[in-house]
């Protein structure tokens, strides 16, 4: 039987090109779970696999999409039955594997998550990779120290997926949240999903000539690197944590280890693509019970397949808000 998918190809001359066309299920790539997918995401990684970006696709054809959810439609594995709901993030799917940008996907039950109760397919891809690096980001600060008490949490990049998750998550649970954000307009947005206060991307983007400023912020979630990081390490609080999530502002970290050496600084590396299974699947309980509802609703907007040609390329000059949920079925 055939399905839709959104197919990406490399010409000779080295162009990328997506399309929409009709795969047989002998396609698939190999697995033990076939999965009906209902939506997807619109992540920074698809943005680079959508424009032939970052070398993340090694191999032509290529079905984009690093996240999905659906429900199971036949299953080699005992783990899942036909007619479970499920969610996949991670796993470099969408990457090297096919992924959800298809009303279909063959993969590794190993790479499956139940859908926790409360929350719908379309909820779970409005989280998605972004979420859960968020919800990821807010337990490892919680584990190193981080409560309500101990003073405001800064979120850089905060109008992206994983900040916009991690404003609403901090902020249900108590926290005072400082939003970092370089979006005219985007101050209304943030306050809705919990900010308490906006700070302009411009007071953290230049590299301090001290290794050390004032102790301003309990902890932090980071989604940019590069000079903006190296510019919050010296205003955390002693014996802080940063988490850090993302690169959009660059790779290289232009810092010194005063922080971590006079203040007990710590920087913790957050990971979403190879959590093992059981952590993965606690994050995502902490989603649904957590995650307020309204709030998760104010960051999606619905997309099609036919959008994300022109959407890839916007998500990678930071263009896009919030969520981008993509109906596929």
């Amino acid at each position: 039987m055939s399905f839709r998918a959104l197919v990406v190809d490399k010409s000779a001359d080295g162009t990328v090109t997506s399309s929409i066309r009709e795969l047989q299920e002998v396609q698939l790539p190999a697995g033990d779970v076939v999965v009906n997918v209902d939506y997807s995401t619109l992540n920074y990684k698809d943005g680079l696999c959508l424009t032939g970006g970052g070398g993340l696709v090694r191999t032509y054809p290529h079905v984009p999409g690093v996240d999905f959810a659906g429900t199971v439609e036949s299953s080699a594995n005992a783990r899942y039955r036909p007619g479970d709901k499920v969610i996949l993030t991670g796993w470099r799917v969408g990457e090297v594997w096919w992924g959800g940008y298809a009303e279909k996907a063959k993969v590794k039950a190993d790479w499956l998550v139940p859908l926790p109760g409360g929350l719908t397919a379309r909820e779970a891809m409005g989280v998605g990779t972004a979420g859960l690096a968020a919800m990821l980001a807010v337990m490892a600060l919680e584990e190193h120290g981080l409560s309500p008490d101990r003073g405001p949490v800064l979120i850089t990049g905060a109008t992206g997926g994983v900040g916009s998750v991690a404003t609403a998550l901090l902020a249900s649970r108590g926290y005072e949240v400082a939003a970092v954000t370089g979006r005219p307009g985007s101050e209304a947005y943030l306050k809705e999903l919990g900010a308490g206060r906006i700070v302009p991307r411009a007071d953290l983007a230049e590299i301090s000539k001290r290794p050390l400023e004032s102790e301003s912020w309990a902890g932090a979630i980071d989604n940019v690197g590069g000079a903006m990081l190296a510019r919050l390490l010296g205003q955390m609080k002693y014996g802080a944590s940063v988490a850090a999530v993302g690169l959009a502002g660059g790779v290289q970290l232009p810092a010194t280890v005063i922080p971590f050496l006079l203040r007990g600084v710590n920087l913790l590396g957050i990971d979403s693509v190879m959590q093992p299974f059981a952590r993965r699947e606690a994050a995502w309980r902490r989603i649904a019970t957590d995650l307020p509802r309204d709030k998760l609703a104010a960051m999606i907007r619905s997309v099609r397949l036919e959008d994300l040609a022109e959407l890839g390329p916007a998500i990678l000059k930071g263009e896009v808000r919030g969520r981008a949920v993509v109906a596929v079925s």
